[in-house]
Formats: C-alpha cells, structure tokens, sequence
C-alpha cells in the first residue's frame, strides 16, 4: 500500500502546468473535444461535459480506465471556455480539489500528446475497477455530469 508520501505527490500538480485529458482515442494537435458524445466510463452515458487534470498521475488512471480498444493515451490540452471543479472527485467525494480535476461544458482543444508517463500497476488498476464495480453493485455510483 502507498504510504501518505505517495500519495501526495500522487496529487501534485504537473511542472509544466499543463491541462491533461487521459482517453483511449486517437487524437491529433488541433482536434476539439466536446460535450455530448459517450462517456469513456460509461459506455450508455452522454456526457455533458469535457474532463481534465493538472496531475499527470490522474490523467494516466483516466486514460487506463477509458473504455475503448486502443491504448491508454494522454493528450495535453487547452480549455476555450470556461473552467471549474469537476464534482465527482471534489467536495462530494474528497475535500477540496486534491486532485486537480476540473471539467468544462465547451470545448476543448489538444495541443499535443504527453507520451512520458508511467501506467499503474496491474494490481492497482485491479483493485481500482474492484472498487468501482462494487460501487456499481451497491448503487453508489452516482455521476455528477
């Protein structure tokens, strides 16, 4: 298990400053990202929203949980609109911003891919899709979208 040192800098904001949307999908600089299209979460969701992070770390896990068949990606990218928390991992599940994670109803345009980044652990992603799953199961699974 991760001792609070790890987890710390597990929450600590990228160097670069930078904006990361983790996905699966093929992208290249210039394309937009936009609300209404499916979830890489959940296959039957809309989103109303596009996410991203200022942690790489996030990114990373975001983009390994993404469905989809190609290869966990992260791309780096630039919000044209207006910016603010992301509630599904803010004040409803932890305490402030910890994660850096915020969300937009506009567009959102990348500007390059970050391809330096180590993935998780199998047994990390296990355990992590094992607590969502149970979640699921217990009908806790709410998406504030």
């Amino acid at each position: 298990m991760a001792d609070a040192v790890d987890i710390a800098k597990r929450f600590e904001p990228h160097e670069s400053g930078a904006w990361f949307h983790g996905t699966r999908a093929g992208l290249r600089a210039g394309d937009l990202l936009t609300p209404g299209f499916r979830s890489n979460y959940l296959a039957d969701h809309v989103s109303n929203h596009v996410y991203m992070t200022k942690v790489l770390d996030a990114a990373v896990l975001a983009a390994e949980m993404a469905v989809g068949d190609g290869p966990p990606r992260v791309y780096i990218v630039e919000p044209l609109g207006a910016v603010e928390d992301d509630p599904n991992v803010t004040d409803k599940k932890l305490p402030g911003n910890p994660t850096h994670s915020f969300r937009t109803a506009g567009p959102v345009e990348v500007v390059g891919e970050m391809t330096d980044w180590n993935p998780h652990p199998p047994e990390y992603l296990e355990q992590f899709r094992a607590g969502l799953e149970a979640l699921c199961r217990e009908g806790r699974a709410i998406l504030y979208d």
